[in-house]
Parts: structure tokens; sequence; C-alpha cells
């Protein structure tokens, strides 16, 4: 008789639905999830991580957005000062260029002057941009990573009557940005017309005299940039739509704004709204 133990069978392998048991999402730190019975060290308490973000970032962008709230006050009084100044000079002259000053909220203020509306609106958000825009390539930017986040102010340009007359669909171009950092200090792009001179933002702390100079040249970019009539055959029809919204059918548009290359990027585009 053959006593001879039966070979022992090989190890059967393991069901699909075990083997691929730790193939799924990976551990909140992205390594691998761990096999049964060989639990991974405990995480870095995720209350840190929450506190140190809060600590570090969030209170930059606070101290930021306090910092850009500053700036569009003092924006605001540099600019009523200005139409006060432009006003009176003005006036003897022709009475009928009107020169107005328009506070509309906390966050928006307007400049009337002539056929041209000035809209200066603050975004309530503090933002940052590719590494390659703008000032973020500077040292002064890489020395300190909360010099990388900024407030930011932006002036458009609208035809007064636009606004007046609620003519939805007429354009505003964007004149100029201010952007706004930790230190107080401020990075100025825009169009062309501003003819701005080249920026250090270590150089540029808020003064009243910066923000006037902004205030100035959005001003002279509007009055020197002249509505274009459209060719007539864009305009020999109109809609009964187009009738009953206000909308005039030989509507101008400024074609005269451009930005730089390196100054188009997709943040500066439309309304903050």
């Amino acid at each position: 008789m053959d006593t001879t133990k039966p070979p022992k069978s090989a190890t059967p392998p393991r069901p699909a639905s075990e083997a691929t048991a730790n193939a799924g999402t990976p551990n909140s730190n992205n390594t691998a999830t761990h096999a049964p019975g060989a639990p991974a060290a405990a995480p870095t308490d995720r209350l840190d991580l929450i506190f140190d973000g809060l600590r570090q970032k969030s209170s930059a962008k606070q101290a930021i957005y306090r910092n850009t709230l500053a700036t569009f006050a003092l924006l605001r009084q540099v600019s009523q000062e200005l139409v006060v100044e432009l006003s009176r000079r003005i006036t003897p002259v022709d009475s009928t260029v009107i020169i107005e000053y328009r506070p509309v909220n906390e966050m928006e203020f307007h400049i009337r002057f002539s056929g041209d509306l000035l809209v200066f609106v603050m975004h309530s958000n503090i933002v940052t941009f590719p590494d390659d825009y703008g000032p973020m390539d500077t040292k002064y930017v890489q020395e300190d990573f909360r010099r990388r986040f900024f407030g930011h102010i932006m002036a458009y340009n609208f035809m007064a009557d636009s606004i007046k007359y609620q003519r939805l669909n007429d354009p505003g171009y964007l004149v100029g940005r201010l952007l706004i950092n930790i230190d107080n200090h401020y990075f100025l792009e825009g169009v062309q017309q501003l003819e701005l001179p080249d920026n250090d933002m270590s150089d540029n702390p808020i003064t009243a005299d910066g923000l006037r100079l902004f205030v100035e040249s959005a001003m002279v970019a509007a009055v020197n940039n002249d509505l274009i009539a459209p060719p007539l055959n864009d305009i020999q029809k109109v809609s009964v739509k187009q009738k009953l919204e206000n909308q005039q059918v030989s509507r101008g548009s400024k074609v005269g704004f451009s930005f730089s290359r390196e100054q188009q990027h997709p943040s500066v585009d439309g309304l903050p709204y």
C-alpha cells in the first residue's frame, strides 16, 4: 500500500477582488494603499496641515485684502480731488463739459467726463498668476511666497451714454489694472495708450501720487481714443428687439485699445462680476 502523502497543492490564487483590493485610491498623502494587516504610519495631523495653510496663506490673503481696500479708498480720494481740479479749469472755458465723480458702492465708483465713463472696480478676491507673468519671475516676488498673491483694481472705459440709456450690448474696455501685494506695493499694467514706465514692484509703494498717475493715465487713454462709426452695410437693418431694448443702430466702438503681448492674459478679459 502506497503510504506516500499526496503532495501539497500550490497555494491557490487569490480571488481577483482580493488581488485588486490594494490597487485602489491612494492614501491621503498620495502613497499606495497598504496590504491588510500592515497599516501605514499615521499621517500628519490634518488639523496641523489646515492650521499651517490658514496661518501662512489665508492670513497673508487677509492682509492683502485690507491693503487693497485701503488703496481703493485712497484711489477714491485722489479721483475726487482730480475731478474738482479739472472742473475748476474747464468750467470757465466751456461750462457744458461735465466732469463728475459718482460713488456706486464700496467696491465701485465712476468718473464721467464728456462722453466717456471710467469705471473703477475693486475685486473682492485675492489672485495669483503663472510664474512667467508680470512681476512673478522677479527676485522680489520669489524672495517671499506671500508676494505671489495680489489684490486687484480695474479701470474700464465705457461710453457714458451706454450707461445712461442702458444699452446693454455696448462694450466696455479694460484700460488698466492695479495689483497690490502684502507689502502694500503695486504693479500697474494696462493698454499701450497708458504709456506706463517700466514697473519694479519692489520700488513701488502705494502713494497718492502713484494712484493719481493711474487715474490720469486712464483718462488720457480714454480721451484720446475716439469712437469709430460702423460701416454703412453693418447698420442697414435693425431688429425689433434692438429697437425695444433702446439700442442705437449706429453704435460706435473704440478700436484703438490694445495690450502688448506680454500683458495679455485670460484674467483681464471681461468684467469681474
